[in-house]
């Protein structure tokens, strides 16, 4: 998969998780409901069962339409797709999740449209009265075009998609979504197709039958903790690496959280079968049996099943979540076994590693030497993220919070979703996996990579930087704000991208090559000295400037700052495209080699992300023969 594929897909689901995962306590409150009061629960009470009703057609449509909205256009989005929902929930008899994950973006679409054509033509004193009285009669016709069109359409399509997975179950066939399930709750997907997939199956089935198979479907903790614990029992494994195993196992059966034996199996990827045939037994045991939940189990844990489960149910849930993990548990130790030598290999590379970076970073000073941190920034606030802000993330700022308040650091550390980090922070903590999308998101901010979110060495080696380096020195940071003034004062004349800075259709059959290329221009053009063009090498090789959407952005590391003669870039188009990542897919049409002066990087960085925020004018530029469309869009972004 392209990366630009892989991101797409995961922008749109993380799109729908997003929609769902703020509302999942309703879904949680309604499965209660459900589990106690409905006639197979546990207090059956005919008036008590009359609340699930009116939340099931109105409460979740107006909830995600709500977020929904909010996500596209804020307050107003909200109350516009709030409104649209109603048509669409009171002229159909399936309840219209689906439908709000639709009318709700489309609301905030529609108002945020109409904004920018009025921000500039309302009178002054009139924009309270213009403001709710459009988001109001946007609402209405909205709503009506999802009474009489949106809704009936949502409903066939819905009806359709029922008969289809009806079909598939009558069959035999559910089972083998794994194949597509698994791979993808690998790459981060898991939220998404949970709550933006699943949940929506799951209540249409949950309104006719009492209970749906798909709230257990990626909730279950079977096959992952299977894999952990297959790889627990091998031979010669480590202390470290066997405590690590075990906490994530426990980690993952009551705490839900699903990503923490990611890594483990990105590192040997042939235990994806494991998972696809662990998930396959679950299903068919809940196929065969008719098990099920009342509601959306969130997050995966053991209790959040149990929660759900619906009275009389209990032993076959059980018996599927337990069949899974001895089904993966098996085949894991089989793939292990037979592929053992290639395992231990990789398995003493990690350990080699792993003791080479605490070696190497007892003092924390390797994390400025990568170019991963400048020791002259202060760290007030440091955010572990991650995609939905929740799980993972939440487990590794809490093992931060303990290493630095051991050290009796008072540095503020929370979790939070890539979509919501704040500006006023000055850290930011992903898995490697996703850190190229929190460096497009948020470029003005530093980033650290981690492998696994359980890494307590990695957290131990950034407190012991800490302690060294984030000294609240008044003197130092109040002098490098007069001397950052006076640069500011210069830096308008500092650097501007003309025709000699711009190389079009340019091929390379490596990222060595392209670098080795720009760094020449770099050369050529009186910006740097010749040896700057290994710095830029060495850093790539330490990690990579892949930034991700086809772009690349290579520069040499902090050691070299005395090869830098002046501030200035090249910007390169390479058509058939290079690859600059460590997936197939990072494949990198448009390469900005920099050569930055002391904090100036930061400017041109930023102002060359800004100018490549469209997918659109990417495209272009990856593909356009004319210099001056380059020139065009830098001349708006890059300060002269």
């Amino acid at each position: 998969m392209s990366v630009l594929i892989k991101v797409k897909v995961q922008n749109i689901g993380r799109f729908l998780s997003k929609m769902i995962m703020p509302n999942i306590s309703a879904f949680i409150a309604w499965g209660l409901i459900s589990g106690l009061f409905f006639h197979s629960g546990w207090i059956p009470n005919k008036d008590l069962e009359k609340i699930a009703g009116p939340m099931v057609a109105y409460l979740f449509p107006i909830l995600i339409a709500n977020k929904g909205g909010q996500l596209i256009s804020g307050k107003r989005g909200a109350i516009v797709g709030s409104i649209a929902i109603i048509g669409a929930a009171v002229n159909t008899t399936s309840p219209m999740l689906l439908g709000a994950m639709i009318i709700g973006p489309l609301g905030g679409w529609i108002i945020r449209w109409f904004d920018k054509i009025i921000k500039n033509n309302i009178a002054s004193s009139f924009e309270m009265l213009i403001n709710n009285f459009s988001s109001g009669i946007i609402g209405i016709l909205l709503s009506i075009v999802s009474f009489f069109v949106i809704g009936p359409i949502i409903e066939q399509f819905s009806n359709i998609l029922e008969y289809s997975v009806n079909i598939i179950i009558k069959n035999n066939f559910l089972p083998l979504i794994s194949i597509f399930i698994e791979p993808a709750k690998i790459f981060f997907l898991n939220n998404a197709i949970n709550h933006g997939i699943f949940s929506s199956l799951g209540m249409q089935e949950v309104d006719k039958f009492n209970k749906s198979i798909f709230f257990l479907i990626e909730s279950n903790p079977g096959p992952g903790i299977g894999v952990l614990m297959a790889l627990f029992c091998l031979k010669n494994q480590s202390k470290d690496i066997k405590s690590s195993l075990r906490n994530a196992s426990i980690i993952q059966l009551l705490g839900g959280i699903h990503e923490v034996y990611f890594p483990y199996v990105l590192l040997n990827p042939k235990l994806i079968i494991a998972l696809i045939l662990g998930s396959m037994a679950n299903i068919s045991v809940l196929t065969i049996f008719n098990g099920g939940l009342v509601s959306a189990a969130s997050p995966g844990s053991i209790i959040s099943i149990f929660a759900m489960t619906p009275k009389g149910l209990y032993i076959v849930n059980t018996f599927s979540v337990a069949i899974s993990f001895l089904v993966s548990f098996i085949m894991s130790f089989i793939i292990l076994k037979i592929f053992s030598t290639n395992y231990q290999e990789n398995d003493i590379k990690i350990l080699i590693q792993r003791e080479k970076t605490t070696s190497e970073l007892n003092d924390g000073s390797k994390l400025i030497d990568d170019n991963y941190l400048d020791s002259r920034k202060k760290i007030n606030k440091i955010i572990v993220a991650c995609d939905a802000g929740m799980g993972s993330s939440a487990i590794g700022a809490g093992i931060l919070k303990k290493i630095l308040n051991g050290l009796n650091i008072n540095i503020v550390v929370s979790n939070a979703a890539i979509d919501s980090i704040s500006n006023d922070t000055d850290l930011v903590i992903t898995h490697k996996n996703l850190t190229d999308r929190a460096r497009i998101q948020h470029p003005k901010l530093q980033h650290l990579s981690l492998n696994n979110f359980l890494d307590y060495n990695f957290y131990k080696m950034l407190g012991k930087y800490l302690v060294k380096n984030n000294i609240d020195d008044t003197k130092i940071f109040h002098s490098d704000k007069i001397e950052n003034k006076k640069e500011d004062i210069k830096i308008n004349n500092l650097f501007y991208f003309t025709k000699k800075n711009v190389f079009l259709n340019k091929k390379a059959r490596n990222k060595e090559e392209a670098i080795r290329f720009i760094g020449e221009q770099l050369v050529k053009q009186g910006y740097v000295k010749q040896d700057y063009i290994s710095a830029m090498l060495e850093r790539e090789n330490m990690m990579s400037t892949w930034l991700g959407e086809s772009i690349a952005l290579p520069h040499g590391t902090i050691k070299a700052k005395d090869s830098i003669l002046k501030t200035g870039a090249i910007f390169c188009q390479f058509p058939q495209g290079v690859r600059f990542g460590d997936d197939p897919g990072d494949i990198a049409f448009l390469v900005i080699g920099i050569a930055a002066r002391n904090n100036e990087h930061v400017m041109i960085v930023s102002n060359i992300t800004n100018a490549l925020d469209d997918k659109l004018v990417i495209k272009n530029l990856s593909n356009t023969r004319n210099v001056n469309d380059v020139l065009k869009l830098f001349s708006q972004n890059i300060p002269r």
